[in-house]
């Protein structure tokens, strides 16, 4: 059955871009995606997903929502969680991309209660069957959606990292040098800049700098 896959990549993380890719499949392009060898990007190399983003740019219609850490911090506050504000950037990218065909089904991974996803949608979204699924990325069309999404991650982290002159480095487990980097470089109020504020890392290290 035709339909849209939605995913994300980011959230995580604590430099950089929240990104949610939406990408809309039929029969025929799901055959080519899986004869390209497309899955979850998680089971990816950064090389591979980014030959294969390339790929299913040209085959399939498609839409990238990029959310900046400093909109993602907007947003957060307005928000004040982080399911509700995925549910925004999850809407947009449906939309978006429901403007350019027309399609009965969306699927996404399930990350909250799918109410929040649907009440974000505008009038053309709030009449698809959106189906939120626990390991979603099995879905061909959500798997495309997932290397989009992650290829423009790696794309927008390394745009930021050129523009503060430093390598950011992905997830937030190994990032509190390059965060305190950060603050010593450019001043505490540049972390906004690049990071999502609302990681418990942040008042660490705006702790240490006060010292």
């Amino acid at each position: 059955m035709p339909h849209i896959g939605v995913d994300e990549a980011g959230k995580g993380d604590y430099f950089g871009y929240l990104v949610v890719a939406a990408v809309y499949v039929d029969d025929q392009t799901e055959s080519r995606l899986k004869a390209l060898g497309v899955k979850d990007s998680k089971m990816l190399s950064d090389a591979a997903v980014k030959g294969l983003a390339a790929k299913i740019r040209k085959l399939c219609m498609h839409d990238i929502v990029r959310i900046s850490p400093e909109k993602y911090n907007m947003l957060y506050a307005k928000f004040k969680s982080l399911n509700r504000l995925l549910a925004w950037g999850h809407s947009r990218a449906i939309e978006n991309v429901l403007d350019h065909v027309e399609c009965d089904v969306v699927i996404t991974d399930k990350f909250g209660d799918e109410k929040l996803v649907k009440d974000a949608l505008f009038e053309k979204g709030k009449k698809v069957q959106l189906l939120q699924r626990i390991h979603a990325e099995q879905d061909t069309a959500v798997a495309a959606a997932s290397i989009l999404a992650r290829q423009e991650f790696l794309a927008t982290l390394r745009m930021l990292g050129r523009e503060v002159g430093m390598v950011l480095p992905k997830g937030a487990t190994h990032v509190e040098d390059a965060a305190r980097q950060m603050v010593q470089t450019h001043g505490t109020e540049s972390l906004g800049f690049v990071a999502k504020l609302h990681f418990k890392i942040t008042k660490r290290i705006l702790a240490q700098a006060a010292k």
